[in-house]
């Protein structure tokens, strides 16, 4: 029996990779928002912990109860994604997507990270989107104060999580755990998010010629099983891509982790500063 933690598990991808551990046989933990989609994964055996991921107190009290709860995990699935037209700031004064989309991704695979090892295969799976350009990605304004739209505020995200990857498998130097970044594709799902009127149109024009969920899922499901044997892999529709160009670049990495630290730092007193595993 395997324990699998999803993020964004109630919904689209998340919901069917949830249904199929599940049925498995497996633990699975989902973290979501919703109580009534929570409480119907848990009526079907899964444990569901209500979290809003654009809180980093919230996202910290998540990881602190799966880490007593849990001798060791198998693997740690990032789904959770929400699209906004218009620009919000969370409780800490974060860019909301970047806080939902990126800044809780780093929190969870960093932190379980210790838990993920005690797995003998450990493996995290981030669905976003890699293969973006490096410009992709505003480092003169990373909080997008100046020039936001939802699109560019989602792009930014898929770029940072590649940057994630890269600066997870540094950080965790002859880790057991295999960091894969996916980009399933346009993807029939529910698609959640706060969409201006044009937007609104445009989604529900994609959703009515993107592929089904399962095709999406699958690829997924057979990486839990068999992880890559590098540290850091990518795929885009089931595709392997490189990580060795520019739009991977180590250095982008470091600086957008120093950038995260010093941002917990001043958001939090909790001590927030990620060790380098040695």
């Amino acid at each position: 029996m395997s324990t699998i933690v999803i993020t964004g598990g109630t919904d689209g991808i998340g919901r069917y990779l949830t249904n199929f551990y599940i049925a498995r046989g497996d633990r699975v933990v989902v973290i979501g928002r919703n109580p009534t989609q929570g409480e119907a994964i848990e009526n079907a055996g899964g444990t569901f912990l209500r979290v809003d991921l654009d809180s980093i107190e919230e996202n910290y009290a998540a990881i602190d109860k799966i880490n007593t709860s849990y001798p060791a995990i198998d693997a740690l699935v990032f789904c959770a994604r929400f699209y906004r037209s218009d620009r919000t700031e969370t409780v800490d004064g974060i860019e909301s997507t970047f806080a939902h989309f990126y800044l809780s991704r780093y929190l969870f695979g960093h932190h379980l990270a210790e838990t993920l090892e005690r797995s003998t295969s450990p493996v995290i799976v981030n669905v976003a989107g890699p293969g973006a350009p490096l410009e992709a990605a505003n480092f003169d304004d990373l909080q997008l104060v100046g020039n936001y739209s939802g699109g560019a505020a989602l792009g930014q995200g898929g770029k940072l999580n590649d940057l994630l990857g890269v600066s997870f498998a540094e950080r965790h130097p002859g880790s057991a755990i295999r960091y894969a970044l996916v980009h399933p594709g346009v993807t029939a799902t529910a698609q959640r998010g706060q969409y201006d009127a044009a937007t609104s149109i445009m989604v529900e024009q994609m959703r009515r010629s993107a592929k089904p969920i399962a095709l999406a899922a699958d690829p997924i499901i057979e990486l839990i099983g068999n992880p890559p044997a590098e540290a850091l892999s990518a795929f885009v529709e089931g595709r392997r891509v490189g990580v060795g160009d520019r739009g991977f670049d180590p250095g982008a990495a470091r600086a957008l982790d120093a950038y995260t630290q010093n941002l917990l730092d001043h958001n939090r007193t909790r001590p927030a500063r990620v060790a380098d595993e040695k």
